[in-house]
């Protein structure tokens, strides 16, 4: 009976244990709570070994005695080394911890050299011991290392009384409290008057206090459904690997340990026996110790090669790889599926930056076009004007034949070409501050297609209009909008030079407007879609396109805080200006 109950408290203390150890293990308090439950594991083992195996007369009981000494002063140090760290996980004070600890330099070595006894012996049914005063010293000291981590304990608990640490404080006092009462009665006051019939079970008595303490640091949440609920989703690794090795150890010993045990030592245990035994046990071993490299593998090494594989790739520039793995609800489920996550916002990320570095880009250009464009038209436009005066000075004097007048009149529809070329420079670079005013956009887009439905070829297109009459207004300047969509307006005619489909529409897309123009042209290449709101940049004919119209529109839509866009493909092309609704507009909707 004494056996079970020994082997009942080792095999609680190790689940204890590792239960509060791994759910935490870099907290300094549940680090030091696994040592002390190692500790007192050790503490039963030397109990169940002496008390369970220990029956002749001849065998020598100071080791027992020797390891209670030790093991009963470790578990005080690691005691006292929890009421530091906890329960805001602080450092041990390492100058107090070696004050404290320093007697132990003496008292332990003295315990292993037996110095704090004169005789011990048990014999299976009595147990007997003497001790010298140098063993009272030793008790007495581990109680005063006990007291100092208890008023360490009792310190903290009125500091944080009233919060969550202080009730798990308190419990842990509690837990203190019935420990040192039931261990005191069955090693020290019993024992003192030569009662030791409650000794065995000293280990035993110490595992309500252990279940208090394991259940105080674990927030109380030690037996709740809930933990067990949150353990089972997100189950930890170490606890894989534990059950695996606990599992494989259980089931090998059952399925061959037992039975090679049975069949080596049935007609004795001579040394014919023990060849046996010792053969087929390291034969039988291999098997299990084979499941265990292929299952950790299987949850370990194999996981973590791909994701080195994956991270190789991702650092020579294969942004977005990731990395094919079954999913688990693991540590290394949740880093492949943050691995993943985090390399497709990286592709993400990076395009977006590509997409950013291209605007810059041609924000440069533009404000380099901005610099340029006031000098070069004031250069261009004086000599035309000197030619334009000279050529009105020539047909005013008369006395020129026809075909002389026509070429003079040909010089200066030429010359009104390249004035138009440069006033749209003129226009770019010296952008007015914009006349600002809410408009209806709708109104807008409606004049841009009466001007532009002058023109012959435009009346040749089957235009389809579909404005949103509730769009709100917005705040922009209507000349110089009117100029983005009468440039987009007639971009699309030269498009379709055959006739063709127009599509204007406009919508409120989230606080913004959004007017598209869409033609059935053949489409723009994707090289080219790079680079159209490039200045002096053209896909049209020579002769037919200065490359300013939509560089132009681009500074326009983006100096009101919009975005001029362009989808392309070979059924025709589109674009999109989306403009921020004006503020007066916005909050007379929402009231």
């Amino acid at each position: 009976m004494l056996e079970l109950l020994h082997l009942f408290s080792l095999l609680l203390l190790v689940l204890l244990g590792f239960y509060v150890f791994v759910a935490d293990p870099r907290s300094r308090a549940n680090q030091t709570f696994a040592a002390f439950i190692a500790f007192l594991a050790l503490w039963t083992v030397k109990d169940l070994v002496f008390w369970n195996f220990s029956h002749r007369e001849d065998f020598p009981a100071g080791w027992w005695a020797a390891t209670s000494f030790v093991i009963s002063l470790l578990m005080q140090y690691a005691l006292a080394i929890f009421a530091w760290v906890f329960p805001g996980n602080e450092r041990t004070p390492r100058k107090r911890a070696a004050v404290l600890f320093s007697p132990g330099l003496i008292l332990v070595p003295a315990a292993l050299a037996g110095l704090l006894w004169r005789n011990v012996s048990y014999d299976g049914t009595n147990f007997s011991i003497s001790l010298t005063p140098l063993a009272y010293a030793f008790v007495v000291y581990v109680y005063v290392v006990f007291g100092f981590g208890a008023a360490v304990l009792f310190r903290k608990y009125r500091t944080f009384r009233g919060t969550q640490e202080g009730q798990q404080l308190g419990a842990i006092l509690w837990a203190l409290s019935i420990t040192v009462v039931l261990k005191t009665l069955a090693n020290i006051a019993l024992p003192y008057f030569g009662i030791y019939a409650l000794l065995p079970y000293s280990s035993i008595f110490v595992l309500p206090g252990v279940l208090i303490y394991a259940y105080a640091i674990s927030n109380f949440r030690l037996f709740s459904l809930q933990t067990a609920l949150d353990q089972f989703r997100l189950f930890p690794i170490t606890y894989k690997v534990a059950l695996s090795i606990a599992s494989v150890a259980i089931i090998s010993f059952a399925i061959f340990q037992v039975p090679i045990v049975w069949w080596a030592f049935r007609d004795g245990m001579d040394l014919y026996a023990w060849r046996k035994y010792l053969v087929f046990s390291v034969i039988s071993a291999l098997v299990p110790n084979l499941l265990l490299v292929l299952l950790i593998v299987r949850s370990i090494s194999r996981p973590l090669q791909r994701l080195t594989v994956a991270a190789v790739k991702v650092t020579d520039g294969e942004y977005g790889t990731e990395a094919d793995l079954r999913k688990s609800n693991d540590e290394i489920g949740l880093l492949a599926e943050s691995f993943n996550e985090m390399s497709r916002k990286m592709l993400s990320d990076i395009e977006e930056l590509r997409k950013l570095n291209e605007q810059l880009i041609r924000t440069e250009k533009l404000a380099a076009l901005g610099t340029l464009s006031a000098g070069v038209a004031h250069e261009v436009n004086n000599p035309l004007a000197s030619i334009s005066s000279l050529i009105q000075m020539i047909e005013r004097n008369g006395g020129i034949d026809e075909a002389t007048s026509e070429k003079l009149g040909l010089i200066q529809t030429q010359i009104l070409r390249i004035k138009s070329v440069t006033k749209d420079m003129m226009d770019f670079a010296r952008a007015r501050p914009a006349a600002r005013a809410l408009i209806d956009v709708n109104d807008v887009v409606q004049t841009g297609l009466r001007l532009a439905g002058f023109d012959k070829q435009f009346q040749k297109l089957d235009i389809s209009t579909f404005l949103d009459p509730a769009l709100p207004k917005i705040m922009a300047d209507s000349d110089q909008l009117q100029q983005v969509f009468l440039n987009l307006l007639l971009n699309a005619r030269d498009a379709m030079p055959d006739g063709g489909r127009l599509s204007v529409q406009s919508r409120k897309a989230g606080g913004n407007v959004e007017v598209s123009i869409g033609d059935s042209g053949p489409g723009i290449g994707k090289d080219d879609l790079k680079k159209i709101f490039d200045p002096f940049y053209t896909t049209k004919s020579s002769g037919r396109g200065t490359g300013l119209g939509l560089a132009v529109c681009y500074g326009i839509v983006t100096a009101h805080g919009g975005s001029i866009e362009a989808d392309s493909s070979s059924e025709g092309t589109r674009f999109a200006v989306t403009l921020p609704i004006g503020e007066d507009a916005s909050e007379s909707s929402d009231s």
